[in-house]
């Protein structure tokens, strides 16, 4: 299949296009600085292009099979658009180039309900504190392009993920269209859900959450070294 990736060069977007081309996808790995890109493959077309450009992106859209948007930015006090544009200039660009399946990354915050069998400390205290505060315009933003994407008549799927951390391997995750138990989902799991659902029909115009269960670190450490820097 013909993939391509947005937001490539970060460490999910790294997951998903090495896992799509291990398993024999042809993916256009879309990245501000091609030269950095640190994955090489007869299978792989690094395209330098910038999300906010339109001309760019329809470039990289054009021929494709399925879009996969793994756009990330830190949190901050300064107003994002970069979800809400980017997502347009996709949507657009699947538009005039006839390409229907679309995957996107935000997250399991937009659920708007608590994990089930959360802490309370969790759920009324810390959740909320990064959600209207520390992630408050990262989080508009990203409500801001689920809107785009699930008004659009593509075949979307959109990704809902947890905490994230770094892990060697893909597990036995889980996904569901309901908010899962738990706090963290692995990028090598998302990366890989990501992949699933860009190559397959079963969670079309849904809402999906991946959740790790195995070997997920603590809140605590997910914090010190994920959540403050805002890696995709």
């Amino acid at each position: 299949m013909k993939l391509v990736i947005f937001g490539a060069s970060g460490p999910t977007g790294r997951q998903a296009t090495e896992q799509a081309i291990t398993e024999g996808h042809s993916v256009t790995a879309v990245t501000r600085h091609p030269e950095d890109f640190p994955l090489r493959h007869a299978r792989l077309r690094v395209a330098g292009a910038d999300v906010l450009d339109p001309a760019a992106v329809e470039r990289a859209v054009a021929g494709q099979e399925a879009v996969i948007s793994t756009l990330g930015v830190p949190y901050g006090r300064r107003p994002v658009t970069v979800y809400s544009d980017g997502i347009s200039h996709i949507t657009q660009a699947m538009t005039k180039h006839g390409v229907r399946r679309l995957v996107c990354v935000t997250s399991t915050v937009l659920f708007g309900a608590p994990a089930p069998g959360e802490t309370f400390l969790f759920r009324a205290v810390l959740e909320p504190l990064i959600a209207r505060t520390i992630g408050r315009t990262v989080y508009e933003d990203m409500r801001r392009m689920e809107r785009i994407v699930s008004d659009s008549d593509h075949q979307w799927t959109i990704v809902r993920s947890a905490g994230l951390f770094d892990a060697d391997q893909v597990s036995d995750y889980q996904v569901a269209t309901s908010r899962l138990p738990g706090r963290f989902t692995s990028r090598a799991d998302l990366g890989n859900a990501l992949l699933r659902q860009a190559t397959g029909d079963r969670h079309v115009r849904a809402f999906v959450d991946v959740r790790t269960t195995e070997g997920a670190p603590s809140f605590l450490d997910v914090m010190r070294k994920e959540a403050l820097g805002g890696r995709k």
